[in-house]
Formats: structure tokens, sequence, C-alpha cells
């Protein structure tokens, strides 16, 4: 993704199209549901829910249009039952998510944090990806620069969620080495971009307390 969140158009991967624009995309940008055994629309972050599911892009104004409208209803070709707080839930899941696969990458030694560690990375060509806090200092944040080519930046996790992902209370940078581990964070973190995205483009930058 792009220094903004915008994760870049894929051309592989099996797609599927989305209920609300009726455009079809790679799996990795979309948001899976399933209707539960009450008739509730549930969100499958991991794809593995059984049941006919239906998609809808990993975009904040799509998410809340789909609920607006009743396209969870005719997607299922019967009526659902839509949590009220569903589309703030799938922010808050996959920022956990995020959290947790970086985590994840930390322990295997595949991430660091702090300034100098992450610059250090940088310098050597170690980092494939660079991590910044949405809410860190504008100032501090320009100092360090994502790698070259495609996806190399995530920006779109306050500085507490970032540090959770290391053990800490807060952190502003962080970076992340090649490997598949990294590649589920780029795909996870940019369905979480779009989730931050305010009909304007602009960034919602607020903290998710139960992430």
């Amino acid at each position: 993704m792009t220094r903004g969140g915008r994760e870049k158009d894929r051309e592989d991967g099996p797609e599927r199209r989305c209920i609300v624009t009726g455009d079809s995309q790679p799996k990795p940008g979309m948001i899976r549901f399933v209707t539960g055994p009450e008739g509730q629309v549930v969100p499958d972050l991991l794809g593995r829910l059984p049941g006919r599911g239906y998609y809808v892009s990993a975009d904040r104004a799509a998410l809340e249009k789909a609920v607006k409208k009743g396209l969870f209803s005719r997607a299922a070709k019967t009526s659902v039952t839509v949590p009220p707080d569903l589309v703030d839930e799938i922010e808050a899941q996959l920022a956990r998510r995020v959290i947790d696969l970086i985590s994840l990458a930390r322990k295997a030694g595949s991430a660091v944090t702090g300034f100098e560690k992450v610059k250090d990375w940088l310098t050597k060509g170690e980092a494939r990806i660079l991590i910044q806090a949405s809410d860190g200092s504008e100032r501090g944040k320009s100092k360090l620069r994502p790698p070259e080519g495609p996806d190399t930046f995530i920006g779109c996790l306050t500085s507490r969620e970032l540090g959770l992902s290391f053990g800490r209370d807060h952190a502003i940078h962080g970076a992340l080495a090649a490997g598949g581990l990294t590649e589920r964070v780029v795909e996870e973190a940019a369905k979480l971009a779009g989730l931050r995205k305010q009909t304007d483009g602009k960034s919602v930058e607020k903290d998710t307390k139960n992430a």
C-alpha cells in the first residue's frame, strides 16, 4: 500500500463481486459475510465460516451503504438481521488481527520498533515494510522513508495499537522483514485502512479501545 494507506490494484488471485458497487476484485480486498444460524449477518474475516458467502469491498462507505440500503438481505436472498454496530465491530476485529499478526512477526524476529532500530533496518535493506502510527508526529515520521516499491507502508494503526504489537504502551515506528507473515499483515492492514477512511478520503484517526 502507499503512504496514504491505499492498497494498489492486484491482478492475481480469485475475484469476488462486491454487493454494493458491483465491481469484481481480488478476495484480499474484500470482506466476506455469511448468514448466521439465527438469520444475522456475520463478518467472516478469516474466510472459513460455512455457508454461502457474499462480499463487500473493504471500504467504510461501501459497508455503511450495504447496511443502510438493506443490501445484505438482497445478497442473502432472505431477510437478515444486521447488528447496529456492524461496521465498527469489523474495524475493531481487523485492528486486533493486524496487531496480532505484527506481534507474531515480532516473536519470529521479523519485526522491530523504535526509531533507531527501524532506521537501521531501512538503511541495511532489511525492512520490507515501514509502519508508522497515524497519530505520531508528522515531523518525526518524515525522517524515515518506506522502502522502494509497492505496498511498503502501513499507517492505519494508532500509537497505542502499534505499541500493543510490541508489548509496549505506545510505539510510533515499526518495520517488518520480508516473508509470508508480512504479506498477511499488508493484506489485513489494507482492509483496516479502508475502514478508517471517511467519505472525503481523510483518515479516521481513532483508537480502537477494544482492539
